[in-house]
């Protein structure tokens, strides 16, 4: 064993090889050495224990199993005694159920043996990128943050500090409205990645018959209306971020596709013969329950397991009132910016009234309503009554809404006349619609109804 004298940091990087196998730990030290990095290695868990208590160290690559130990017993112990240090397991006992325990207590990536030196190269780089940055990475111009001082988003920014020093997925899980992707931009730009392209797509807007192309691409001449190369989500997320929206309303048949490529780390576009290899992240968001989507038949188990390493809880806006008055200050002048004008206030009364209502349309609800006000109101500051937050009476819902009772958090279905294409019905989709902005597909959801749902009516009623 090479046990070291505390090194700074401001020397050259070094890296901890923890592996019983003598030729393995010399490929991986030479590799290393190619690099540029100083390497100490060890052989079990005990010599690793006294590396890390003499050493300085970047990164720790080590083995699974060990002579006097486990290796996720070492990423447990690095998590508590070294959390600043990015800790990857190797291994040649590799399985989805070892690769999810070994992210979930903290490893930064989980590799399978025989190492591709160019998967080596490229996880110590990751690593690396984001020891550098630490805590003091700065966010891209226009990022979004998270506002609020609630113990619920100070929860929620931990979590999300510790997820972007990670490669593990992420399945983000929250009502509409709530800002998932928001989150999953700042799990990107605050993590390694941050340099590479954070690509977002949503899945329920993609049409099944192009969803193979969209995702993996296509070759010119695959198919009619191919006339070129094209290059797929997976390829343009490439050393960067894919952010899978709506993954629950990806058809069965597409769930295999995206399953095998994110398993082999690969996709081959459609008509090509061969493969091309992607280094990709993958972190994904819906606002169903993917649990019983699996006990329905409706999302496939294996691919659960496979997104769902780490869920994320959004909490809703109706679980953080407290939050509501910095909301309101940061849209305000994000408003009053775009606008080029001076940012407007609002009333004590107008606060009250938006820490009361329930919002089931969450914080871009919340966005709605204040940029309705500010065009309407006539002064500068806005009141309770310029917010226009009366609620419809039950009777002009339409056939298929639900009403949720926030005292016993459930819902609650309502009914209209038996006509569904009366006059009441009309009238309270456009009212949805306007308050939406026509944003259809959030109309649809608040209205209770399906997307398609929705178009019909409209095409009936010759608005579409």
């Amino acid at each position: 064993m090479n046990v070291p004298e505390r090194r700074s940091r401001s020397r050259t990087p070094s890296v901890l090889v923890v592996d019983d196998e003598d030729d393995i730990r010399e490929l991986l030290e030479l590799s290393l050495l190619r690099m540029g990095l100083v390497c100490d290695t060890a052989a079990n868990v005990a010599e690793a224990h006294a590396c890390l208590d003499r050493g300085d160290y970047r990164l720790c690559l080590t083995d699974m199993r060990l002579p006097d130990g486990d290796g996720l017993e070492l990423v447990a112990h690095i998590q508590a005694e070294h959390p600043g240090l990015p800790v990857a397991v190797i291994s040649a006992y590799g399985s989805i159920d070892t690769a999810i325990r070994a992210l979930k207590l903290g490893a930064f990536d989980f590799v399978t043996k025989p190492v591709e030196l160019q998967a080596l190269r490229e996880l110590v780089k990751n690593a690396l990128r984001v020891d550098d940055e630490g805590e003091t990475a700065e966010k891209p111009p226009g990022e979004r943050d998270l506002i609020g001082a609630s113990p619920a988003m100070g929860q929620l920014r931990g979590q999300i500090e510790k997820l972007a020093r990670s490669q593990a997925p992420v399945f983000i899980h929250g009502e509409s409205g709530t800002g998932k992707e928001v989150i999953a931009r700042l799990i990107h730009s605050s993590g390694p990645r941050a340099a590479g392209p954070f690509v977002p797509v949503n899945c329920g807007a993609i049409s099944p018959e192009l969803m193979e192309s969209e995702f993996f691409g296509h070759v010119k001449g695959s198919f009619t209306g191919a006339a070129s190369d094209k290059e797929g989500l997976f390829q343009a997320a490439h050393r960067g971020t894919l952010f899978l929206d709506e993954i629950a309303e990806l058809p069965l048949a597409m769930q295999v596709k995206l399953l095998r490529a994110i398993q082999e780390r690969a996709v081959r576009p459609v008509g090509a013969h061969a493969e091309q290899s992607v280094d990709v992240r993958i972190l994904s968001a819906s606002h169903r329950d993917l649990a019983a989507f699996v006990a329905d038949g409706k999302f496939r188990q294996d691919l659960f397991f496979r997104i769902n390493v780490i869920t994320l809880e959004v909490p809703p806006l109706r679980e953080r009132s407290e939050d509501i008055p910095a909301l309101v200050t940061h849209l305000l002048a994000r408003f009053a910016q775009r606008e080029g004008g001076t940012p407007r206030s609002l009333s004590p009364d107008a606060i009250d009234a938006l820490r009361r209502h329930p919002f089931p349309g969450n914080v871009r609800e919340l966005e709605n309503l204040l940029e309705r006000a500010c065009a309407l109101c006539d002064g500068e500051q806005i009141t309770a009554a310029d917010l226009h937050l009366q609620t419809m009476p039950p009777a002009s819902q339409p056939s298929g809404v639900v009403q949720r009772d926030w005292a016993t958090n459930t819902q609650i279905p309502l009914h209209a006349n038996n006509d569904g294409d009366n006059d009441e019905e009309r009238s309270r989709v456009l009212a949805m619609l306007d308050e939406t902005r026509w944003n259809r597909s959030e109309a649809a959801r608040r209205l209770g109804m399906t997307l398609r749902q929705l178009r019909y009516r409209l095409q009936k009623w010759g608005m579409e």
